[in-house]
Parts: structure tokens; C-alpha cells; sequence
């Protein structure tokens, strides 16, 4: 079994949830405390090991590929006045990880958005990363599924258990647990996008990361558009196991926020800032001082 050396971010959304903001800057740079949001998804996959990374982007989207592209002008602007904390910074993002970028030219779906990816990605098993989906956990969200594919070679979808009446939001699958693994790994049997709660097979949802083998290809490829002309990423999925490959869903370990969600961003915002080394002491005296139970009760 070849290793997992390649990633794909897609990253054509027009972010419509975060208008007007997002009307001039993608939605993937919007910054959580210090860095954009793209960069922590960036930072999971090189933790992972993933060594090749694909920006599946669309018009507007160039700040993303220039944000990890090397700038000379600010190198040496930085390294005029000293600034080497900075300068170090900016040079571990030009050097973290080789990166590519492939023009998703019409909104077609996220299913669409992998298939562009197959030049890149080739013949190999390879990971999906949705930007939107930030994952704290202390081993990577990732490597997790990483390791559970070393044991079972196949496509691999990252679960989490959701509110019933939250179902309606995510791919959800049907699952049935693995032999000798525990409740953490379940053999996929059915997959619904966006169910209603009476259609849903269970309350395990699909979280953002996907290991896939490059059988999804071919599976995307025969699988028609929906209703709105789009390819659905989990109907190319549902086509492998319609064909008997195998598809595991790994109940994944660690906090997920929702970047793409207005509360969750503000929530995820908040936690990365109580963490910052820097600044996350005196953020936490600031919000004590707020006494929001004290105003809320008047």
C-alpha cells in the first residue's frame, strides 16, 4: 500500500455566510487570532505527513497561493529592522510544504472539486481537507486516519456524532462497527447528504477530512449532478461501496469548529486566543472582566 503523500484543499466557495467581508478576501483568510483559517488546516496536514498539498481555487482566490508563496520584499524589509521573531515566521510558511493550485472554473460541488485534483494527485491514496473545518485535538486529525489506514487500506471518512436536529447540515452515514476495533471504526454501509432527521441513518456526520483511494475518480466521473448541477463528493463515495470497496467511517478524536459558521469562527476565535502564548494570559483577564453572567442576569 502506497504512503499518503498528497492533500487537496478545496477552496473555490464564494463564502456567501461571511458577506461583505468575504466579497473582496476568500473566506479561507479570514484570521483566527494571527493566522488566516487556512493556515491551521495547512499546519494539521504537514503535522499528518503529508508532503504535497493542491488548492482547488476559484476566481478571487490568489491570496491564498501568494499567503504561502515566498515574498522577498517583506523578507528583507523584516530582516532590515530586526524583526527576526517575524521574519522566522514568515519563512517557515513558504517552506512548510510544496504547494500547487488548480482553478476550479465553475462551482460544480465539492465532488467536482476533487475530481480537478486527479492530475496532481495521480494513482495514489490521498487526503481531502475541507478548509472550513478546524480540528484541535493533540495527535492531528489527520494522522489519526492515517494510522487507522495502515491497518485497513481503503477509504477512510472522518464521523462525528451531532444533535439529531442538526443532521439536516452534514453527509451522514450509516455504519456498522468493525471487528475487534472498538466503537472508534465503522464499515460505511449507506451515505445521505443533508438528511432530514426521519431520513438519516444515524447521527455520525462527516467532518471535513477524507482519506480516499483514487478509485474515487472513476466513481466521481459516472456520478451525475443534482438538482442545483452540482457533483456531491458523498455520491461519488457512495458509488465506491456500490462497487464493494471498502469505506470506513473513524470516529475522529478532538474539538471541531465550523470556521465557516459565524458562531463557530467567533468560538473558535476565543479558544485560539486563550491558547496564544502571547496574548492568551491577559485575554483571559480581559474576558473576566466583562462579568457577562453579572450583565446578562440585569
Amino acid at each position: 500500500m502506497k504512503r499518503v503523500r498528497k492533500g487537496v484543499i478545496p477552496a473555490a466557495g464564494l463564502g456567501t455566510r461571511f458577506l461583505p467581508a468575504t466579497k473582496a478576501i476568500p473566506k479561507e483568510m479570514l484570521p483566527i487570532v494571527d493566522k488566516p483559517t487556512i493556515q491551521y488546516v495547512v499546519e494539521e496536514a504537514v503535522a499528518s505527513g503529508v508532503e504535497d498539498i493542491v488548492f482547488v481555487t476559484g476566481r478571487g482566490k490568489t491570496a491564498i497561493e501568494d499567503h504561502f508563496d515566498y515574498d522577498f520584499r517583506l523578507d528583507q524589509m523584516l530582516e532590515r529592522r530586526g524583526k527576526k521573531k517575524l521574519l522566522e515566521t514568515v519563512r517557515q510558511l513558504s517552506s512548510m510544504v510544496s504547494v500547487v493550485s488548480i482553478r476550479q472554473k465553475e462551482p460544480l460541488g465539492l465532488g467536482n472539486a476533487v475530481l480537478v485534483s486527479e492530475p496532481f494527485v495521480g494513482n495514489e491514496p490521498f487526503a481531502v481537507f475541507l478548509g472550513d473545518d478546524i480540528i484541535e485535538h493533540e495527535v492531528p486529525a489527520m494522522r489519526q486516519m492515517l494510522e487507522v489506514f495502515r491497518e485497513r487500506p481503503g477509504s477512510i471518512l472522518a464521523v462525528q456524532e451531532v444533535p439529531p436536529d442538526r443532521v439536516s447540515r452534514y453527509g451522514i452515514v450509516g455504519a456498522k462497527a468493525v471487528g475487534g476495533s472498538g466503537d472508534r471504526l465503522l464499515r460505511v454501509e449507506e451515505m445521505v447528504e443533508k438528511p432530514t432527521p426521519q431520513e438519516a441513518p444515524s447521527n455520525l456526520a462527516i467532518m471535513g477530512r477524507y482519506l480516499l483511494m483514487p478509485e474515487i475518480f472513476e466513481s466521481l466521473r459516472s456520478t451525475s449532478a443534482g438538482a442545483m448541477g452540482e457533483i456531491q463528493l458523498t455520491d461519488g463515495i457512495a458509488g465506491l461501496i456500490a462497487r464493494g470497496h471498502p469505506v470506513y467511517a473513524y470516529r475522529l478524536q478532538g474539538k471541531r469548529y465550523d470556521a465557516g459558521d459565524k458562531l463557530e469562527y467567533l468560538m473558535a476565535t476565543v479558544e485560539m486566543a486563550l491558547k496564544h502564548k502571547d496574548i492568551g494570559a491577559p485575554f483571559r483577564e480581559y474576558l473576566h472582566s466583562l462579568e457577562l453572567d453579572h450583565d446578562r442576569d440585569n
